[in-house]
This record gives C-alpha cells, structure tokens and sequence, in this order.
C-alpha cells in the first residue's frame, strides 16, 4: 500500500529524453528531449549519481543551484529541472555544444568571421557579467562550456566552478582536480596572485578565441602561435593570454576594444543583432532605416540566424511595431531559407493579413513580390480573403496600383475560382481597356488577357476575346494597337474558321494602314497567318474538326503546368519580366530580340507551320509590357522586360521606364505620361488628328481624278 505514495518522480517529469544522439559536457551527459505535452524540443543535462565521484556530485549540485538563479540572454537558459537521490536533470533551451557545431559547420565549408565575432561577442558579454555585475568567477570558460542554439546563438554554460569574487573561500574543487586534462588553460600564476581577480577567466578566454580558430590546443605553449587568428583580433587576443596578469583586460574592456572601428567585432552582422536587442525601444524612424538596409545584408548573414532570430523579429515589427511595408523585401529573402511547411505555417498568415492593409506602399509591395509567394496560397484563401482585396486596386486612383494589380493576374489567375475568373475580373478587364485613361494600362490589360484565356471557359472566351482584342486594335495608343493584333495571333486556335472570316479578318485589314510602322509589320503577318488557316481548311475540308478542336475547349484546370496559349512564360524573375516577348520593331526598323520560349498547344501541323512561315513561331511572338521598359544608367541596352526589343535608347538615369515610339520619348512612370506636358499633349493629338484628316483627303481627292473646269467642288 504505502508503495503507492512512493511513486518514482521521474515518470511524473514533464520532459521525455530521446536516448540517441548523446554528447559528454564536463560531468553531464546532454541529451536532445522534447515537452510531453506540446513536444517542443528541448536539451537535458542529465548527471548519474552513481556514477561520479563526491567532488563531481558536490560541483552538480552546485551548477544545479546556479542555472536556477542566473538570468541573462546570453547564458545558457534554465526551463526546468529535477533532482532525485539516483541523478539530476537540467533541462534548458535546446543547444549544441560549440565543438560539435563547429566541426558540422566545417563539413558545410566552416565557420564565417562574421559568425564567430558575433558569438565571441556574446559570451565576452555574458562573462562581464558575470564579473561586473554578479561579482562572480566562472573558472571554467572553455570549448566544453559553450553552447550554441538553433539561431546560431552561443550561450555561456558549465557552471559547475562559479565562484564570489568576494574572497569568500569556496567549497567547490578546482576543475584540474575532477579532470586533470584541463590543467593545460590554468594560467602561468597560481592562485591569482598579483592579478585582477578576473584574470583567470579572460585568459581562458584567450585559450577559447585560439581552439576557435586552430582547433584543440595541445598544451599551454600552443598559444604564442597565432595560427589563424584573424589580424584584426591578434593585438587582442595578445592581451589576453599576456604573462603579466595585471595586464590582461577587464572582459568589458576587451568588448570595447574590439567594437573600436576597424576591430574584429565591429561589422554588419553584430550591428544587426545589436539593433534587434533593443529593437522595443528604437524610434519608429531607426526602425525603418534598418529594415531596409537589412535586405542587402541577409544575404551574408548565417541561414539559421536569418531563420530563427530575423524572421520573428520581422513578424513581431509588422504585428506591434506598425513597421509597414519596409519588412516586406528582408521577410521575403528569409522566407526562401523555410520548408514549404514552415512558409505556409509562419509567412502565410501574415500575407493574407497585408493585403486587407489600406496603405497603398505595402500593396504595391505585395503585387510586386506576389511571385515568391504565390505557390503556397491555396485556392481557398485567394478566392475568399486575397482577391475581393487585391480587386480594389483596378479601381485605383494611383496608376501604379492598377498596373501592379493588372500584372498581378497572370499568378493569380490559374487559382481564381469561376465566378472570380469569369465574371469579377472580366468586368474589370472592360472597364480598364475601354476607359482607362493610360494607354499602357489599356496595353497591358489586353496582354494580360491574352495570356489567362487558356484559364476562362469556353463560353467566355468566344464572347470576350474577339471583342477585347478589336477594341484594342482601335485604340489610340500604338502599344495598344500592336498588343491587339498579337493578341489575336497567339489565341489563334480559340476561334472558329468562320469567326477569322467575318470578324477578324475584317479587324485586321484597316490596320495594314495603321500611321505606326510596328502596327503595320505585326498586321501582315497575322493576317497572312489567319489566311493560311483558311487557305488549309478550304483545300482540305477534313481538317476543319482538328482545327477548331480547341474552340470550344474547357478552361485548363487551376495550377496546371500547360502554357500560356503560346504567350510563352520563360525565365519569370520578377512580375514585370517577359510577360510578352519579342517586340516589334521600333519605326526605325530596330532588330526584334528572339528569345528561346515555351511550346504551345498547335492546332494542327499545318497550322503551325503557317504561322512559323509568317514569322509567329506557332502564335508565339509577342510583345513585352509598356510599362516595364528599364533604363540603366548609361542609357545603355534594356532589361529582359522591355517594351520593345533591341531599341535604341538614351535616358538619364532618373527616368524608370520608357517606350519609345516613332521619334518621341514616351515616359512612364509607371503609367505616367511625364515626357510632355499637358497642353503639349493636347496639342500633339491635335496636330496627329489633322494631319489623319489631311491624309484621308487626300485619298478621297486622288480616287476622284483632277477636277473639270467649270466643276463643282463637292468637298
């Protein structure tokens, strides 16, 4: 009976060790373990009774006792422990000890300066501490009491020796008693006699920064070799491990002399983690400036640090600290070092979360970069809590917004659900390239359809696309003229034999009499592509099924891996490259780039020989964005998401994007027109509109012959 009240306290410990992956610390064993509960992983530090020595139970207790009253972020931290007559658990935050990482780190290429200034930092921290605050001695700084966590992090353990520094004789054994082996990093004088009572530990210190760099030491006289110790630490180290121990710096000094400009701990990497320990207390205005030039740093920085020390301090500044959307570029660098779990598990919330934000910068942002995280959105959350926010901004006053929302389409487009796809944003697409007042919007608009009508039903698609693409043939932007006419050409396999008859054709035809040149070139050979579909289907009936195979086709299913209806997707690194490729010419006749592209879906053998014959690649030769012209600074040679290929340019460097048309410089910024003023403008459509009307005059006066004396002048 009484058996039953005497239950083993360690069935009733809340921490489960797992047995394998074992390390030796001084007198403990640490395993990995993990919460019965919640099974969050944890570290044990488990010492056996039975099987150490008096002097080892005397310093475990003793360490048991410190890790319970010691609180800094840069000791090893204490969550739980037990202690029973067999054996006592310390359970901490789950780490690694400092040799074990360093020789992972050394498989993956080693360790970086970077990284190790940082951790040194942090355990010179923890030890002037210990000195400065706590009037304590550690006596037992070395390799064996380091430990790194899952941020890269070193924490100060191996408390086992900690002392007053008030002179107080101390109990505890001397560590070269319970391990002779450590005999080796006692310094040259005995019982610090003649030094500072922290030279003991600052030359452990230096015994540490030198098996850091050169790995083991082998014995005491190893350390006047300085072997790979970085130059801007030697002076430092040298004082360090300096015979006279009066000499040797207080840990706070030696932190100091290492911050100075120009010293081993003064660089990006402890700056940044020096701002985010005090993050809470930074001015709104430091906050932003650092958010934005850590993005340029994180790619130097440790992957795990990025992950487990970067990543909750971006969410933490975008949930409290109304950081806005200057954490977006660092969030979406650290979320390429994430599991596709983690991502879904961490960024995603956060993602849906920003798109309900009225502040018009982090919605741009988020269009701009919706590419990096498109592929873990599921179709459920698009439809119900991104899009009915991201629809908002067709409606915008900001160009910007519309044309990023435009772009942001062609992702967003294969997880629309049929009502959204078909009826919402079809709705929109009218509105915007009927009356919008920015004639790349209205080019982009019929780009952007072009490239989802594989994604619309059937239905849609034959009441939609002919129109669309024949509104953009009339309008008067020549950008959007040319991206009508390829529209056509690419979604070529969508109509039926008598539709290219009696609608396209027709539609086609005016414009090989379009004022710009590119409008004309383009106009011929989709004509001759659309001729020689019918030129097939009259010499051989039979092929009329095959070629209209795709007419009445279902839309592709959501996420489908199909091209874009031979407006080939190549190469996409950002939303405004190559959504259309191969420009035409400019007025000039400049070269047409030809890029490599995707194969589309041919209607028949035929056909697509046809359309190659014209110079379409099988429908596949389209234009580029308007708005994504990039100049560099040298006003040399375009980016991959140029208006049109290979033209020859010269902008300063502070114009963003320009289109360049006949011999006018049409700049967009973005969808802007900032080139000419407004009563130019004006003035420029009215001298093109006389200058028409003048022309068809003309013709009317050349078809009629000369006039007969006496003739009346009819107009």
């Amino acid at each position: 009976m009484w058996s039953f009240f005497a239950r083993d306290p360690v069935k009733d410990f809340n921490y489960e060790i797992i047995p394998e992956n074992q390390d030796k610390s001084g007198i403990w064993t640490l395993h990995r373990g993990k919460r019965k509960t919640t099974a969050e992983p944890v570290s044990v530090f488990l010492y056996e009774v039975s099987q150490g020595t008096e002097e080892q139970t005397q310093l475990a207790k003793a360490a048991f006792k410190r890790m319970k009253t010691l609180r800094h972020p840069n000791i090893l931290s204490f969550v739980d422990g037990l202690e029973t007559e067999k054996s006592l658990y310390l359970v901490t935050e789950p780490v690694t000890p400092l040799a074990t990482h360093l020789k992972a780190q050394a498989e993956r290429g080693g360790s970086g300066d970077l990284e190790v200034s940082w951790g040194l930092h942090q355990i010179v921290k923890a030890l002037s501490f210990l000195v400065n605050d706590c009037h304590l001695l550690h006596n037992n700084v070395g390799m064996w009491a380091i430990f790194v966590d899952r941020a890269g992090e070193w924490k100060l353990g191996g408390l086992d020796h900690v002392t007053s520094d008030q002179g107080e004789p101390s109990s505890l054994p001397p560590a070269k008693v319970v391990n002779p082996d450590l005999e080796k990093y006692d310094p040259p004088e005995m019982n610090n006699s003649g030094g500072e009572k922290w030279s003991g530990d600052v030359w452990r210190l230096g015994c540490l920064i030198w098996e850091v760099f050169n790995g083991p030491l082998p014995r005491a006289s190893s350390l006047r070799s300085l072997g790979k110790i970085p130059k801007q630490l030697v002076p430092h180290y040298c004082e360090l491990v300096g015979a006279n121990p009066k000499a040797r710096p207080n840990p706070a000094r030696f932190l100091q002399n290492c911050r100075s400009s120009g010293g081993f701990m003064s660089n990006s990497f402890v700056e940044s983690n020096l701002f985010l320990e005090q993050i809470q207390i930074k001015e709104p205005s430091e906050k932003q400036q650092f958010f934005q030039d850590l993005s340029d740093n994180l790619d130097s920085f440790p992957e795990d640090f990025c992950k487990h020390k970067v990543l909750p301090q971006l969410l933490t500044a975008f949930e409290f600290g109304n950081a806005g959307a200057v954490v977006l570029t660092p969030l979406f660098k650290v979320g390429k070092y994430l599991s596709a779990e983690e991502y879904q598990q961490k960024i995603i919330p956060v993602i849906v979360k920003m798109f309900s934000s009225t502040d018009r910068a982090m919605r741009i942002r988020l269009l701009q970069q919706m590419e990096q995280f498109i592929q873990y959105l599921n179709e459920a959350a698009v439809n119900s809590q991104i899009f009915p926010h991201v629809v908002h901004g067709f409606t915008d006053t900001n160009p910007a917004i519309r044309e990023q929302t435009v772009k942001s389409m062609l992702l967003l487009a294969p997880k629309l659900n049929e009502s959204n796809l078909n009826q919402e944003l079809m709705r929109h697409f009218a509105r915007l390239q009927s009356r919008d007042d920015q004639g790349p919007i209205r080019c982009n608009t019929t780009v952007c359809l072009g490239k989802i009508a594989p994604y619309l039903n059937a239905g849609m698609r034959q009441r939609v696309l002919t129109s669309a693409f024949s509104r953009a043939t009339k309008d008067p932007f020549p950008a959007s003229r040319a991206a009508g006419v390829l529209g056509f050409a690419a979604t070529h396999h969508y109509y039926s034999m008598s539709e290219c008859a009696s609608r396209i054709l027709p539609t086609l035809c005016p414009l090989t009499m379009d004022p710009d040149k590119n409008v004309r070139d383009q106009a011929f050979k989709a004509i001759k592509c659309f001729l020689n579909k019918l030129e097939t289907v009259s010499d051989d009936p039979s092929k009329l099924a095959e070629m209209e195979k795709d007419v009445t086709s279902s839309a592709q299913a959501s996420g489908s891996a199909a091209t874009w209806a031979g407006w080939a997707v190549t190469g996409v690194s950002s939303l405004t490259s190559k959504l259309i490729r191969n420009a035409p010419a400019d007025t000039e006749g400049a070269r047409t780039e030809n890029t490599p592209s995707a194969q589309a879906p041919a209607a028949t053998g035929a056909t697509n020989a046809a359309c190659k014959d014209e110079g379409w690649g099988s429908g596949q030769e389209s234009i580029r964005l308007a708005s994504d012209y990039n100049w560099d600074s040298e006003g040399g040679k375009g980016t991959s998401s140029d208006l049109f290929s290979n033209v020859s340019q010269r902008a300063s460097p502070s114009t963003a994007s320009m289109v360049r048309r006949k011999k006018n410089l049409i700049t967009i910024a973005p969808y802007s027109i900032l080139g000419l003023s407004k009563a130019e403008l004006a003035k420029k459509k009215r001298d093109e509109r006389r200058k028409e009307l003048e022309a068809k005059r003309a013709e009317r006066k050349a078809a009629k012959g000369p006039l007969k004396l006496g003739a009346r002048k009819l107009d």
